[in-house]
């Protein structure tokens, strides 16, 4: 797959809005992520040029902070938890059963970038183990199979 031309127009919207503000270098990723939904090397550029901060500074936040994402992510993000619950519960199983049917290990974008799949160690919701959150909603009692159905319609 080819990358298209990454269009700052909107970045430079958010650098003008910050311009004057000491100390927003991470309001300003955040708002550049929320644009892009991930923080590729042009955008850490031109922040690090407009803000007059060194693109080493920029480099150092973006990798302290996990919220931050380098390399590109998929339209839909699922997270699923391995946590004591879960795990107990099956999650292993439906972990594994994800990522043959995705054709990617946990911690992988597929090659279209339609789904990220990440195993995370806590979603807050042991009562309904085993759980995931699929984009912003949280599933629950999951079982392979039902994972399946909710991965194919994810389109």
């Amino acid at each position: 797959m080819t990358e298209e031309p990454l269009d700052l127009t909107p970045l430079y919207r958010v650098l003008e809005q910050y311009r004057a503000q000491r100390g927003a270098l991470i309001p300003v990723l955040q708002k550049a992520q929320e644009l892009y939904g991930w923080l590729p090397k042009p955008v850490l550029e031109t922040i690090a040029r407009e803000m007059r901060v060194p693109l080493s500074q920029v480099y150092g936040v973006v990798t302290f902070y996990a919220q931050f994402y380098l390399t590109r992510r998929g339209r839909h993000i699922i997270r699923q938890c391995d946590g004591t619950a879960c795990h107990v519960r099956g999650a292993g199983r439906i972990i594994s059963t994800v990522e043959n049917r995705l054709g990617i290990r946990a911690g992988e974008t597929t090659p279209d970038y339609r789904v990220t799949y990440e195993v995370v160690y806590c979603l807050g919701s042991c009562g309904l183990a085993p759980v995931a959150m699929v984009d912003d909603q949280v599933v629950g009692h999951l079982v392979p199979e039902t994972m399946v159905k909710i991965v194919d319609q994810l389109q």
